[in-house]
């Protein structure tokens, strides 16, 4: 496989940001050309970067052994947000960078040949692009994701946090401006609520010894009564790489390959 780095200059964020790609070999695409190859959209956690889905996994062999593009853009610490201070990521991650790797490599970006994933803050952009784009994906996993925002967070905490109340004005301009917006999941889960039926497949785990238990506790029960399907499970594990990994692998088999192969 080919790992590939482009550092380019986004109009949407107005700074040179990294972006990887795990690209097949020649030899590969004489048996399935790239615009046949399935896409799978990698999103990183909070104090992670763009290269952390391919340093910390087997994801580059997986790419080799099943036949498929990776594309792992760089989140910051942005949630995913457009942020208050002109930083564009959702614009970015959603409209600007599909466009510019379209152009570049002729990949196949339709809803049937893509899915996205992410781990913690990733899992929380990965669900936010499906719920708000509906028609740009197949499927959508969170591993360990941060899907309670808004009137989820304890205020009180929030307010003995400054280190939290510094990151929320950065990102939203403030935490009381999450509830009811787009960065909102329980506002994710009453758009949907419209028409479930043109949504993704969607796709969560986390562990049970992981701190975001609550929170993606939270968000399925909303999901359930927001009859909004979520094939949600607990499984043994941490806050880490080697939960990520192993569930990973799962998705990339059991939901990426077979929807390419059908």
């Amino acid at each position: 496989m080919a790992l590939v780095r482009i550092d380019h200059y986004p109009e949407t964020l107005q700074v040179n940001t990294a972006v990887y790609l795990i690209l097949p070999d020649s030899e590969d695409l004489q048996a399935r050309p790239l615009d046949q190859t399935p896409v799978l959209w990698l999103l990183h956690g909070l104090s992670d970067d763009a290269s952390a889905w391919q340093r910390y996994t087997n994801l580059e062999t997986l790419a080799r052994e099943l036949d498929f593009v990776a594309i792992m853009p760089s989140g910051g610490r942005s949630l995913y947000a457009d942020q208050a201070n002109g930083q564009a990521y959702f614009t970015y991650l959603m409209e600007e960078l599909p466009f510019y790797l379209q152009a570049l490599f002729k990949l196949n970006m339709s809803r049937e040949n893509s899915c996205i994933a992410g781990n913690s803050m990733g899992g929380y952009g990965a669900f936010k692009a499906a719920l708000n784009y509906p028609d740009r994906f197949r499927a959508a996993f969170s591993l360990s994701g941060a899907l309670a925002l808004g009137p989820a967070i304890d205020k009180s905490k929030a307010a003995s946090n400054p280190q939290l109340m510094h990151e929320m004005g950065m990102v939203f301009g403030g935490l009381e401006k999450i509830t009811g917006s787009i960065n909102d999941p329980l506002h994710w889960l009453e758009m949907a609520q419209a028409n479930p039926e043109a949504l993704p497949d969607l796709y969560a785990v986390c562990g049970d010894q992981d701190d975001l238990l609550p929170a993606n506790r939270f968000f399925i029960a909303a999901a359930q009564r927001a009859g909004i399907p979520v094939n949600y499970r607990e499984e043994p594990g941490r806050h880490d790489w080697y939960f990520w990994q192993a569930h990973l692998e799962g998705f990339i088999r059991e939901v990426l390959m077979e929807g390419a192969n059908d």
